[in-house]
């Protein structure tokens, strides 16, 4: 049995630096890690991948041979990874024979794991036929807090990749450590980490037009939220050793690692 993480995530919600950062956190553990990238659209990497899915197929060549557009082309992409599959796995049965821990970077089209069934299918794959058991790992940027009708989105993002990923799973509010450059929060982070009274949310201070005008429907997607109980954060700062440390022991515990 070997262990890994999925990290997923809308675009610039730090999850290259992620990778980045863990696996050098890993390495200063001598836990040894590699780093899958899964993104063709990524090809200004601060790290060295392992494996590359460049190697397989480029977005710019999709784009290019069926004229389409970035979102259609990740979609390819995938769709194509997920048919050859094989090339993959004879990529990481090596490094799972050795005990390597797993870093997959994934694109940041949220279809991609919100309704697209293509990410999903891989990982199912990958934990039958290589028995290798996956936390995902939802980052999000932490700035979505300081708007009620953005975090209000986030929340439901968050709640449609817990069901469509079917993994176990932990939601992460990155860049907490520059949180207050976009502006002050309602309430205490832990409101938004731990999703308390969310009528709270509602009839705050409302500081966008569009918060004001759909609070009916902010309000009904809270309740939908709420009757899920599902969505709770932990908080990142990916410099601060610490905030790694907590995320890290987060994660082996929702995968069975630290078992």
């Amino acid at each position: 049995m070997s262990f890994g993480q999925l990290i997923v995530g809308p675009p610039g919600s730090g999850k290259t630096t992620y990778c980045h950062g863990l696996s050098q956190f890993y390495q200063s553990l001598s836990r040894p890690c590699a780093i899958v990238n899964l993104d063709p659209a990524n090809d200004a990497l601060p790290y060295t991948p392992t494996i590359d899915i460049s190697s397989l197929i480029t977005l710019e060549d999709t784009m290019e041979e069926f004229n389409l557009g970035p979102n259609g082309g990740l979609i390819y992409c995938l769709e194509y990874l997920e048919k050859n599959l094989d090339w993959l796995e004879s990529q990481l049965k090596p490094l799972l024979e050795s005990n390597t821990y797993i870093l997959i970077d994934c694109p940041g089209q949220v279809e991609l794991f919100t309704h697209h069934n293509s990410l999903k299918h891989i990982v199912e794959r990958l934990s039958k036929n290589l028995d290798l058991r996956l936390c995902c790992v939802h980052l999000v940027d932490s700035h979505y807090c300081t708007d009620p009708a953005k975090y209000v989105a986030l929340l439901l993002l968050s709640l449609k990749t817990m069901i469509q990923m079917e993994l176990p799973h932990v939601n992460v509010l990155s860049k907490v450590d520059v949180m207050e450059r976009y502006g002050e929060t309602a309430f205490p982070v832990e409101f938004y980490t731990e999703v308390q009274d969310l009528d709270y949310l509602t009839t705050a201070r409302q500081p966008s037009y569009f918060a004001r005008k759909f609070r009916g429907l902010n309000e009904a997607l809270c309740d939908l939220v709420r009757d899920y109980s599902l969505v709770g954060f932990q908080t990142l700062a990916i410099e601060d050793l610490q905030s790694v440390l907590s995320l890290a022991r987060v994660i082996d515990k929702a995968n069975g690692y630290v078992y």
